[in-house]
């Protein structure tokens, strides 16, 4: 099963969630850290490095001995990063999504493959984890071509996957849950922890994927989180308490199975109840 963990706003949890569904795994596990602007599941797992690659994309290198200036490439760009400026075809390589439009309509083949560094890819194991890390090249402006690559990367064999997405509900986010059986939300009781994850959760309504809840700190006799839940007929999967400790240890790069072992057996007990909501999904449908 692909199970994307993500959350909205940034700094819930999301990642000490993730670590600890997969720690929690008995088998083997494919763990995608697909936070790729600022990436760290690294920093808990420690994984040996066992291999690492540059990922490329495309852009446009225009031979302006071919070039007519019939505006094809332009018409089918929708992020304008091709443009005719007088009796000159202009490249903004930078707002290139890649997707190779202009060199696919372009009738003089006036339009060949460039590349644009897009960042790095590092592939390591640790115990029965093997983690996938994608890392963003500075000053590069979109990641989702770096997660695609990445998600690219996994084994065909692959039974259980992990993505840890990036906060916020935008076009990253999307990349990274697009193709997942189930969406875990983790949230926190809090004005700004439920306002974003309202945004999550529509993001996930319109791409009519199953989600649960995680809150994390929660505490006894705040009920924000439980009152969205109910709300909008989102299940809640486990509560992690508000724990000095809990912070202490991650501060210290410990997962939290580490910190509080007695909360290992609800993670094993989250990954149960998404296989049942997975599976009575895909009954449904047949």
């Amino acid at each position: 099963m692909k199970i994307a963990v993500a959350s909205g706003k940034g700094g819930t949890g999301k990642t000490t969630v993730a670590l600890a569904l997969a720690s929690s795994f008995e088998g083997e596990i494919i763990y995608l850290d697909c936070d790729v602007e600022e990436p760290n599941a690294h920093l808990f797992l420690n994984p040996e490095v066992e291999k690492a690659e540059t990922v490329y994309s495309f852009i446009p290198l225009v031979d302006e001995s071919k070039c007519t200036l019939c505006g094809k490439c332009e018409d089918i760009c929708r992020f304008s990063s091709i443009v005719i400026m007088g009796k000159k075809l202009v490249t903004y390589p930078a707002m290139c999504h890649g997707c190779r439009g202009c060199e696919l309509v372009c009738p003089e083949k006036a339009i060949t493959a460039g590349k644009r560094e897009l960042g790095t890819i590092a592939q390591g194991r640790s115990g029965n984890i093997n983690l996938l890390t994608g890392r963003l090249r500075i000053g590069e402006a979109m990641s989702p071509p770096l997660i695609k690559h990445l998600k690219s990367l996994i084994p065909e064999s692959a039974e259980h996957i992990i993505s840890d997405a990036p906060p916020g509900a935008s076009c990253p986010m999307v990349a990274t849950v697009r193709d997942a059986d189930f969406v875990l939300l983790v949230t926190e009781p809090t004005p700004f922890g439920i306002n974003d994850l309202s945004i999550a959760f529509e993001a996930l309504k319109e791409m009519n994927l199953p989600c649960g809840l995680i809150i994390n700190r929660s505490m006894p006799g705040n009920r924000t989180a439980h009152e969205f839940a109910e709300k909008n007929n989102i299940r809640i999967l486990f509560e992690i308490p508000d724990d000095r400790a809990i912070a202490e240890g991650y501060s210290r790069g410990a997962l939290i199975t580490e910190t509080r072992p007695e909360l290992k057996s609800g993670f094993i007990s989250v990954f149960k109840k998404i296989g049942e909501i997975i599976s009575a999904g895909r009954e449904a449908k047949s």
